[in-house]
């Protein structure tokens, strides 16, 4: 759908008269007069004055444009602003290390970099690191006002773009990381056809039950700098809802204020906006009220943050779709939960590690032996191999590892699972994070079940020893007679860790960067796991 193509998109939608209302969390960093609300036909004309910045750059067709900063949706109007010249976008978090922003940018090689004077003088200052951002673009452009080495937008204003360029189906569009929970994040390569022609459009079609109608108010919180923010963004505002909420952050303070005041039918975000917004389920004025479609996507969320959402609202038949895919290839499975397919409290059963059907007519999946690639029998676990046409290009600066993790026109994904009798998906563990019993998100989930007291359960795995469990509860403190009740049954674990939750280390999405966390507290033991399809 050549309307659903980044460059022109906020065009479109204006041409056809979209009356879509867009309500912000906080003003853009764009510099925009501090504004909180948009009609569309505003948020396509400051896509076109961002694109004459850039284009006032110097930047030209195919140029690489990294950005940079604070998480918000303007990654998204940036990127489309890249891509309404020609430039092939590239959205780093600002939440990264600097060490790794700066070795991501070295791969990039991009014209020009987009970022905020306050994220360069944070990237400076870890002397550490060494990282100074300016160095590694040929440009760099700041949104909040001057910064030694860049240009600031009041030196640029006014610059007029040159007219829109289409890109061509298979070249290069835009640029996205992965999470970087095992290590450096991946530099993902998407082009038109994979991203726009296969994930955007897919998408886009108005589904039964599952897809937002013209009457919603749909929220969304995400890191806007990863694929997510793109695709949803483009399906999302195609389907014209009446509203759209987009929120910056995670912290329930700052959104449940917002979603009183505009309070959602459709509720996207991630995991761990989600865990954070869980006490908004039990306020007498709860702001979920109103919502009959909730949609996680990332990482697995656990069963009692399912069960409060679903309890909170008054909707008779509400339903949670889980979408699991990875940044490489799009959505490949998805599960639609109900209140009672979250009802069993405390058991041993795969309730939300029961990924679903692959998304019909458009991915397939297959499980083989690790170690021959061979496919095992069904109720087997096993390495699970993707086949789909959204498959991206490439990763930036390591090519040969897109080729490391194929097999033919099958993509291994890194993930352990089983395809069941019936043909569904049971998640397993990352293969790096994998335990030699059981399941490590097993355990996580069972953990969450029978432990309220627990906002963060993770199940690190070693080659020489019991794995060892690390929490994060609400007090910081845990009832040595409450563990060993909740572990009476599981397979053999080390003593619990007790983390505070501010001392985890996240990535933009949320994710515990397990490998950091493995680090700081297995002093370099080995991972169960080889690691080998990360």
């Amino acid at each position: 759908m050549r309307t659903l193509e980044p460059g022109l998109f906020f065009d479109a939608l204006a041409d056809r008269g979209s009356a879509t209302r867009v309500c912000l969390s906080r003003p853009l960093d764009i510099p925009d007069g501090g504004r909180t609300e948009y009609r569309i036909e505003e948020i396509a004309a400051l896509v076109t004055r961002a694109a004459g910045w850039l284009a006032a750059l110097g930047v030209a067709r195919g140029d690489r444009v990294a950005v940079t900063k604070p998480n918000h949706w303007d990654y998204v109007l940036l990127a489309c602003a890249a891509a309404r010249i020609g430039a092939v976008p590239a959205l780093i978090s600002g939440s990264l290390p600097p060490e790794t922003l700066g070795l991501l940018l070295k791969r990039l090689d991009a014209a020009a970099l987009v970022t905020t004077s306050d994220t360069l003088a944070a990237a400076r200052a870890a002397r550490a690191a060494g990282t100074d951002p300016t160095a590694l673009a040929r440009r760099t452009l700041t949104l909040d006002g001057p910064a030694p080495g860049a240009v600031s937008v009041a030196d640029v204003r006014g610059h007029r773009p040159p007219p829109p360029r289409r890109p061509d189906r298979d070249a290069p569009l835009a640029i996205m990381h992965t999470s970087g929970t095992t290590g450096i994040p991946k530099l993902v390569s998407h082009t038109t056809a994979s991203l726009v022609h296969r994930i955007a459009a897919a998408e886009a079609r108005r589904w039964p039950l599952v897809s937002s109608r013209p009457g919603d108010t749909v929220a969304q919180a995400t890191s806007y700098a990863h694929g997510r923010g793109l695709t949803w963004t483009l399906s999302a505002f195609w389907l014209a809802p009446r509203t759209v909420v987009l929120l910056d952050g995670f912290d329930p303070e700052r959104a449940g204020p917002l979603l009183r005041a505009h309070r959602p039918t459709v509720l996207e975000a991630t995991p761990s906006a989600y865990v954070r917004w869980q006490p908004l389920t039990a306020a007498p004025d709860n702001p979920f009220r109103r919502v009959r479609l909730y949609i996680s996507t990332f990482d697995a969320i656990h069963p009692p943050t399912v069960r409060a959402y679903l309890a909170a609202t008054r909707r008779r038949l509400p339903l949670w779709v889980q979408v699991w895919g990875q940044s490489e290839t799009g959505p490949l499975t998805f599960r639609c939960l109900t209140r009672r397919s979250v009802r069993p409290l405390g058991e041993r059963h795969p309730t939300t590690r029961d990924l679903g059907r692959p998304v019909p007519g458009r991915t397939r999946l297959r499980v083989v032996d690790p170690a021959t690639l061979r496919p095992v029998p069904r109720g087997e676990p096993g390495l699970v191999l993707a086949r789909t046409a959204a498959l991206c290009a490439g990763y930036v600066g390591e090519q040969e590892r897109l080729r490391a993790k194929s097999a033919g026109r099958w993509f291994a994904t890194g993930d352990l699972g089983v395809v069941t009798r019936s043909g569904r998906l049971r998640l397993l563990d990352r293969e790096v994070d994998t335990v030699p019993v059981g399941s490590a998100a097993e355990i996580e989930d069972v953990l969450h079940d029978r432990l309220p007291e627990v906002v963060e359960a993770v199940v690190l795995g070693r080659a020489g020893g019991p794995p060892l469990p690390v929490l994060a509860t609400r007090d910081g403190t845990l009832a040595r007679d409450a563990w060993c009740r909740a572990v009476a049954d599981l397979p053999p674990l080390a003593e619990p860790a007790l983390v505070p939750l501010h001392r985890l280390p996240l990535t933009g999405t949320g994710k515990v960067r397990r490998q950091e966390l493995r680090d700081r507290l297995l002093d370099g033991a080995a991972p169960y796991g080889t690691g080998h399809w990360t």
